[in-house]
């Protein structure tokens, strides 16, 4: 099992934010278009606004539970219990967006996810890449995103968010690829991502999926339950998994 050092941490420290101040000087500002909130399925259901958008977060709901009853019961790591709490609070900050979509609710959707994102990193991270400090880095990482979010809503500039959520959706193929692991099951990462990159393209096909399926599924609406399909092979992973015997 290759041991990161010191060195080699600062290193990829250094290179991250060299990519970061290059990403920003060879760009332009990133503005949220406003036609990001004019989602296709805007029904009324049993007076709740949008609601096939909203009940479509529920399985982030029921998978955040279980993950957590999972990481009691295994005694799974700190990162990952804050993975599945960030879930539940990624359904409730999405519901609470698409009662109402606009810029302003729109925080509470991204604030949550970041959290997710960050703490599956860093869960990743420490798992994967030996002599690292869990706590120290799972802070780090929920502080930097959730400035991104919040850098993004004082500036209307994407591009800070966009690279903390995107930058580590492309270190963890190749940190799986660079490194051995303790643990079995791995693949589930690999089918979680493949599910969350279908949720992205289900989402830029909002209005599409909508008018095919007769106006009964958005594209959104089941961006949702494949995003929330892509945390359940995580929480399959752990669930399966075993120590590797060295």
């Amino acid at each position: 099992m290759q041991t990161i050092t010191t060195t080699q941490k600062w290193l990829i420290f250094i290179a991250l934010i060299i990519l970061f101040i290059g990403i920003i000087l060879l760009t332009v500002p990133l503005p949220q278009d406003p036609a990001y909130h004019l989602l296709a399925n805007k029904r009324d259901w049993f007076e709740i606004p949008n609601f096939a958008d909203v009940i479509s977060n529920l399985p982030f709901v029921i998978i955040g539970l279980m993950g957590l009853f999972l990481c009691i019961d295994k005694h799974i790591s700190l990162s990952w219990r804050t993975f599945f709490i960030g879930l539940i609070l990624v359904a409730l900050g999405s519901s609470y967006y698409h009662l109402n979509p606009n810029n302003q609710t729109l925080v509470w959707d991204r604030l949550p996810m970041m959290i997710s994102f960050m703490s599956l990193f860093v869960a990743l991270l420490i798992e994967n890449i030996p002599g690292i400090n869990e706590k120290t880095a799972l802070a780090i990482a929920i502080f930097l995103g959730l400035c991104s979010v919040i850098y993004w809503h004082y500036t209307n500039d994407l591009r800070f968010y966009g690279f903390m959520q995107f930058a580590p959706l492309a270190i963890i193929p190749a940190m799986l690829y660079l490194y051995k692991g303790h643990y079995t099951h791995r693949h589930y990462l690999m089918y979680g991502l493949l599910f969350y990159i279908l949720a992205k393209v289900f989402e830029l096909a909002d209005k599409f999926i909508f008018e095919l399926t007769g106006q009964v599924f958005s594209g959104h609406t089941i961006k949702h339950l494949l995003a929330a399909a892509a945390t359940y092979c995580i929480y399959l992973m752990l669930e399966k998994r075993h120590v590797i015997n060295s």
